[in-house]
């Protein structure tokens, strides 16, 4: 689907109550290509990429953070097209959150890695990366300055708050982050899952302040009942969600949780238990 002048965009197979109607890649450029988030390494969606590439050379692959349904199609698009992989660094770590797409992709190996402010440019564009830890430790957003656009990865997406799920998923980070994105005058984002964001700074202090409110809920709900584990945590305050997401609904807040203990505000009480200082 061609998105603007500059920018088209292919939906990947694999749509899940985590990834939404799956994992969007997008191709940059008219003639010479960039590729962002290749997604999975699925077949019918190589081909799918490989069609809308249509013969046109392929410049770059980026990836904005490497949980495996955005990064492992670098490899065999690389493969086919000649391009490097660009973009975040490289990334393994035991995840033991609930997530089965959200492992980290163990082959991913860049030919270049990027850094905050770092470009890469072809005949009319240029993608900037924009360091925003908080999902992940190294995820980046890319920068379209050609359309004032930004291409938001998992950091903000375009259906849901992200998930932040220790021991690398930090509130902390993702809040600055966040901080950094309301900060910018991008006048779109294009994020891997979930329609393009046509109101981009609005909706980013909405979902600040959506993890404040759920902050105040947490502290509240410890203030009220005392030593509590995240299980009951999650019972009282995600009703009317599907609970296939509570185990992902947990891990944020155990996200909040490591936040407010650095803070002072709360801490580990024992037996997975937490309690207000």
């Amino acid at each position: 689907m061609q998105l603007s002048p500059l920018v088209a965009r292919v939906l990947a197979p694999n749509p899940s109550p985590f990834t939404y109607t799956g994992t969007q890649t997008y191709l940059v450029g008219t003639g010479t290509l960039a590729v962002i988030d290749p997604g999975p390494d699925d077949p019918d969606h190589l081909a799918a990429l490989m069609a809308a590439v249509d013969g046109r050379p392929v410049l770059a692959i980026l990836c904005t953070h490497t949980h495996r349904d955005h990064s492992p199609a670098a490899r065999p698009l690389g493969v086919m097209t000649g391009a490097p992989v660009i973009g975040c660094a490289p990334l393994t770590l035991d995840d033991d959150g609930p997530r089965a797409d959200a492992a980290f992709d163990a082959d991913y190996r860049p030919d270049r890695i990027l850094t905050d402010a770092e470009q890469v440019a072809g005949p009319d564009w240029t993608l900037e990366a924009v360091a925003t830890p908080g999902h992940t430790s190294n995820h980046l957003c890319f920068a379209l300055p050609q359309e004032r656009a930004l291409f938001t990865g998992d950091h903000v997406m375009g259906w849901s708050t992200s998930v932040i799920s220790p021991p690398d998923g930090d509130m902390s980070a993702y809040m600055r982050s966040m901080q950094r994105l309301a900060d910018r005058d991008d006048v779109i984002y294009y994020p891997a899952h979930g329609d393009p964001v046509e109101s981009p700074q609005r909706l980013v202090r909405g979902m600040m302040g959506h993890r404040k409110q759920r902050e105040g809920q947490i502290v509240r709900f410890l203030r009220r009942h005392g030593d509590s584990a995240i299980p009951d945590m999650v019972a009282a305050m995600y009703k009317g969600v599907d609970p296939r997401l509570y185990p992902a609904a947990g891990r944020s807040v155990l996200a909040h949780l490591i936040d407010l203990d650095g803070r002072g505000v709360a801490a580990p009480a024992g037996d997975g238990r937490w309690r207000i200082v």
